[in-house]
C-alpha cells in the first residue's frame, strides 16, 4: 500500500498556480526600525480586551464576561503563534520576525508581558471584580465557607453525579504517565502508596462536559456558587479510598499544533486534514500552568515528565486562569448587564411578503450586522432562493459556521429538491477542522456538491450566488459580506453584507467559484479584488493613487478599517503616501505591525483601534480618487484584512460600493468609529497604545451604543 506521504507527491499542487509558498519558508527583508512586533502588538490587543474587565464603566458581570474572553485569546496565542516561535527556536532561526528580534528574545519579551497581564488578571479579579459582585448578593464561596449541612449536600452531589464521570489515573511500574489532551484542566495528586510509603502520581481529568459551578444558596439576599475544582478537591478521599493523599494541584497543558501542513501535494485534502488533526493531538506540550501555591513535587514531576523547562511554566494566579464564569455571566440580573439589543430588520426587507429577489434588483442593499438583522437578511435570501422554484442553483463558501442552522437547512432542502447546490467547506479553517469535516459529510449525504477547499489556499472569502430565471432573463443574485454564515457570531461581531445583482460583479463572482470549483485561470478581474491574483496589486495601486492625486494638488486622503495589519508591501506603501503628504486614517481592531506617527516615515498616518461590546469585524476601505467629495471616492467592503497570508495564501473577495446610499453607510460606519472617544485606543509610534476619552462635559457614547442608537433612530422596525 502507497504510503501517505508518497500518495501526496503524485500531482501538482492546484496552490501552484498562484505561486503560494509555504509560510515557513516567508523571507522577512524589510527595515526592523518600520514595524512593529506582530506577536508583542496582539499581546497590546489583548491587554486593551483585559481593559475591558478592568474598566468600571463595563457593567459588572460583562466583565467577567472580558475575563473568559481574555483568557481564550491567549489560550489561542499560545496555540497558534507560541507554537510557531518554538518551531523557529527548535530550528535554529536567527531572525525571523518584522522588527528583527531573534525567536528567543522574542519569546522572553512575550513571557515578560504575559506574566504582568496574568498579573492584572488576578488583582482586576480578587480586588475588584469579585468584591463587587459580593456587594450585588453573588458570592463565590470555597469549602470552608460552607455550613456542615451544605457539605454534605454537595458531597452528596459529587458521589451521584461526578464521582461516575471521573477517571483517577495512577502512575507506576505498570501504569505510564498519561495522556494529557491540549487545554484540558487536571487535578495532580500525590499519594502514599499503601504498604511501601512511596510518593506516587495520579491524574484525573477534571470534566468540562458538566456544569462549572454549582449554586450552594439562593435567596432575597443574593445567590451563592462553588466552582467544580473546589468541589472535587475537597471530595477526593472517595476517589482514594485508604489511600493517604499528600498534596494535590491544578493545572492545565497547551499543546503546540501549529505543525508544518503538508497538503500541497494532496489528492484527498479531507484525508490529509484528518491525519493532521490525529498528529495535532499528540503534539508537543508549549506550556504548563499550575496554580501559584502549588507544592513543589507535583508540578516538578509533571514538567519532568513533559520534558518542560521553567520558562515553559505559567502560574495561575486566580480562578479565570482555570475556570469558566459562562455560567455566571448567564444568571438574570440585566442590571449587571448590557442592555438588551434587538437587531432591527432593514428598511428593504420589512415587507416579508415581498419578494426579496424584486428588492436586490431594484437596487444594491447594504447591511450592518448586529444592528441590522442577520436572519431576516442573510438568512432570508438563502432560504428563499431554496423554496423558490424559479432559483436553478445556489453556491456560497462556508468558513465558520453551525451545523445546526436555518442556512444549512436550506442547503440541504434546496439540494433535495433539485436544485444544483454547490458548497465550498473550508477543511483547513483554524479550530474548525474536525467540525467542518463533518459539516460536508453531512451536505455530501444530502446530495450538496462539496469542495473541501484548495490545495495551497485557504478559502476565507464569504460569498454566496442564486441563479433564477426572472420573467425576462437568467439573472445572477450575489450576496458578499466581511463575516462568516453564522447566525450566532451575527449577533456579537460586527458585519457587513452587501446584496446585488450587477452583472459586472456577477460575472465575476461566477468565474470566481470556477476559480474555486474548477480550473479557471482567470486572472483579468476589473471589478472585483480577488486575492491571490489581483488583490494586492490593486490596493497597492489605489494608494500609490492617492499619492499621484495629492502632488497634483488634490484631496489625498486613506481610511482602512480592519481586523489586522501585516503585510510589509502594504506597509511600505502607506509610508510611501504619509512622506507625500496624504492622510491615512487606520482603525486595526487587532494587531498593528505599521508604525504611526514616526517622524519623516509617517506623521500622517495615525492609528486606532475599537473595543467594545461587539467584536469589530468589518473591513472598509475608502479611497478619495483626489476627490473632496466623500461618495465620489471608493470604497470597497470584503473578508480581507491587510495581511501576508490574507493577501498571498487565501483566496479572498472585495467589492467596491457603486452608490452613494450604500456609500453614505460605509462612510458612516468609519466617522463613528474615528470620532469615538470613548471606546478606542491611539497607538503610538512604539506600539503601546492608550485609550481616548471625551472632552470634559461631553456625553461618552462609544462606537457601538452610538450605531444602536443611530439604528433605532432610521427607518427600521
Amino acid at each position: 500500500m502507497m504510503n501517505k506521504k508518497a500518495k501526496r507527491s503524485r500531482r501538482p499542487s492546484v496552490g501552484k498556480r498562484s505561486g503560494v509558498k509555504k509560510k515557513t519558508n516567508r523571507k522577512i527583508d524589510t527595515n526592523p526600525d518600520h514595524y512593529v512586533s506582530r506577536d508583542i502588538s496582539w499581546l497590546h490587543f489583548n491587554e486593551r480586551v483585559l481593559h475591558e474587565a478592568v474598566d468600571k464603566r463595563t457593567p459588572l458581570l460583562e466583565r467577567l464576561r472580558f475575563c473568559d474572553i481574555f483568557t481564550s485569546n491567549m489560550d489561542e496565542f499560545f496555540i497558534q503563534r507560541i507554537g510557531t516561535l518554538k518551531n523557529q527556536i527548535d530550528r535554529g532561526f536567527k531572525i525571523n520576525t518584522l522588527d528583527g528580534v531573534p525567536p528567543a528574545e522574542q519569546y522572553q519579551r512575550i513571557r515578560k508581558m504575559i506574566l504582568k497581564q496574568n498579573k492584572l488578571l488576578k488583582e482586576c479579579l480578587e480586588n475588584s471584580i469579585i468584591p463587587d459582585l459580593l456587594k450585588e448578593g453573588i458570592t463565590f464561596l470555597k469549602w470552608k465557607d460552607l455550613k456542615e449541612s451544605e457539605k454534605e449536600q454537595v458531597s452528596q452531589h459529587f458521589r451521584l453525579s461526578i464521582l461516575p464521570i471521573l477517571t483517577p489515573l495512577a502512575v507506576d511500574y505498570g501504569h505510564p504517565f498519561p495522556f494529557i489532551s491540549n487545554l484540558s484542566k487536571s487535578l495532580g495528586i500525590s499519594l502514599l502508596k499503601p504498604n511501601t510509603g512511596e510518593k506516587i502520581f495520579s491524574r484525573v481529568k477534571i470534566p468540562d462536559e458538566i456544569s462549572q459551578w454549582e449554586i450552594v444558596r439562593e435567596g432575597k439576599d443574593g445567590i451563592s456558587f462553588i466552582n467544580l475544582e473546589e468541589i472535587l478537591v475537597n471530595n477526593l478521599h472517595f476517589l482514594f479510598p485508604g489511600t493517604e493523599i499528600v498534596d494535590n494541584m491544578i493545572f492545565r497543558v497547551t499543546r503546540n499544533i501549529d505543525l508544518e501542513e503538508e497538503d500541497e501535494y494532496a489528492e484527498d485534502l479531507k484525508e490529509v486534514i484528518e491525519e493532521e488533526l490525529r498528529e495535532k493531538k499528540f503534539s508537543p506540550v508549549i506550556r504548563l500552568e499550575i496554580e501559584e501555591k502549588s507544592e513543589n513535587w507535583i508540578s516538578h514531576y509533571i514538567s519532568s515528565e513533559l520534558e518542560l523547562s521553567e520558562e515553559d511554566i505559567y502560574g495561575m494566579g486566580s480562578l479565570a486562569n482555570y475556570t469558566s464564569f459562562g455560567e455566571i455571566t448567564r444568571i438574570n440580573r440585566p442590571k449587571l448587564k448590557y442592555k438588551n439589543w434587538t437587531p432591527r430588520t432593514h428598511s428593504d426587507f420589512l415587507d416579508e411578503k415581498a419578494n426579496i429577489f424584486n428588492k436586490i434588483k431594484s437596487k444594491d442593499i447594504f447591511v450592518h450586522h448586529p444592528y441590522e438583522s442577520f436572519n431576516n437578511s442573510v438568512e432570508r435570501f438563502i432560504e428563499t432562493a431554496a423554496y423558490d422554484p424559479k432559483v436553478y442553483a445556489i453556491k456560497i463558501t462556508l468558513y465558520r459556521t453551525t451545523i445546526n442552522s436555518k442556512i444549512i437547512d436550506s442547503l440541504v432542502y434546496a439540494a433535495q429538491n433539485g436544485k444544483q447546490v454547490a458548497c465550498l467547506v473550508e477543511l483547513k479553517a483554524r479550530f474548525e477542522e474536525e467540525k467542518n469535516i463533518r459539516l460536508s459529510e453531512k451536505l455530501e449525504n444530502e446530495g450538496v456538491h462539496v469542495i473541501g477547499g484548495m490545495v495551497g489556499l485557504k478559502t476565507h472569502t464569504k460569498m454566496c450566488m442564486v441563479v433564477r430565471q426572472d420573467s425576462d432573463k437568467v439573472t445572477t443574485y450575489v450576496h458578499l459580506g466581511t463575516g462568516n454564515y453564522n447566525p450566532v457570531t451575527s449577533k456579537l461581531y460586527s458585519d457587513i453584507s452587501f446584496f446585488t445583482c450587477r452583472e459586472n460583479v456577477a460575472d465575476e463572482i461566477v468565474q470566481a467559484f470556477n476559480y474555486l470549483t474548477g480550473l479557471s485561470l482567470k486572472k483579468d478581474y476589473k471589478t472585483l479584488l480577488i486575492a491571490p491574483l489581483t488583490m494586492k496589486k490593486r490596493f497597492c495601486e489605489l494608494i500609490y493613487d492617492e499619492i499621484k492625486f495629492k502632488k497634483q494638488g488634490k484631496e489625498g486622503l486613506i481610511i482602512a478599517k480592519m481586523n489586522a495589519l501585516e503585510d510589509t508591501d502594504i506597509i511600505e506603501a502607506l509610508y510611501m503616501a504619509s512622506m507625500n503628504g496624504v492622510k491615512v486614517k487606520l482603525i486595526v481592531r487587532g494587531f498593528c505591525c505599521l508604525r504611526p506617527g514616526v517622524e519623516g516615515l509617517s506623521d500622517n498616518i495615525e492609528v486606532i483601534s475599537v473595543i467594545g461590546r461587539f467584536l469589530e469585524h468589518s473591513r472598509i476601505f475608502y479611497f478619495s480618487g483626489g476627490q473632496k467629495d466623500r461618495l465620489k471616492g471608493k470604497f470597497f467592503i470584503g473578508s480581507p484584512d491587510w495581511m501576508h497570508r490574507n493577501q498571498n495564501l487565501r483566496v479572498e473577495v472585495a467589492t467596491p460600493l457603486f452608490t452613494d446610499e450604500s456609500k453614505k453607510e460605509a462612510w458612516n460606519i468609519l466617522t463613528v468609529n474615528l470620532n469615538d472617544k470613548r471606546s478606542t485606543w491611539k497607538m503610538a509610534p512604539d506600539g503601546t497604545y492608550t485609550q481616548n476619552k471625551p472632552e470634559s462635559g461631553k456625553e461618552e457614547r462609544g462606537t457601538h451604543l452610538q450605531l444602536m442608537k443611530d439604528s433605532e433612530e432610521n427607518n427600521f422596525s
